[in-house]
């Protein structure tokens, strides 16, 4: 039989035990336990919507522009169609896209790119597009 003061320490172990396990489910302690916060979540979501706009309003821009227009028009490619289609890609489709428009952009302004090879880049991000849409 354990002496009066084993027990009494062994009673304030198992009493610490219970009390530290009581803590753990406590709406503060079930908080910390979260990875993200609703705040940076919510952060997340706002930057990966900004990013998915501005990756819709570069590809926008770039088959508004007179070269992309009159490529579209000499393939009998409604122009108009496909700029519908935009929002209808996945955020991995619509950074990638708009990444390369830019790219071609900036290449064509520096005098890097001819106007062939912007046509066929444009031509071919039109075709992506419409692929991508009809499935």
């Amino acid at each position: 039989m354990p002496s009066p003061v084993r027990r009494n320490h062994l009673c304030g172990g198992i009493l610490a035990v219970a009390l530290l396990s009581l803590l753990a489910f406590t709406p503060a302690a079930r908080a910390q336990d979260h990875l993200v916060t609703s705040q940076a979540l919510q952060q997340q979501v706002q930057s990966a919507s900004a990013a998915r706009r501005q990756n819709i309003d570069t590809l926008t821009r770039f088959l508004s522009t007179p070269e992309a227009e009159g490529a579209m028009k000499a393939h009998h490619i409604n122009p108009v169609q496909v700029r519908t289609a935009i929002p209808s890609l996945s955020n991995q489709e619509l950074a990638s896209l708009a990444s390369r428009a830019s790219h071609a952009q900036q290449q064509f302004a520096a005098g890097f790119l001819g106007m062939g090879m912007l046509l066929i880049i444009i031509i071919a991000i039109v075709v992506v597009i419409i692929v991508v849409a009809v499935h």
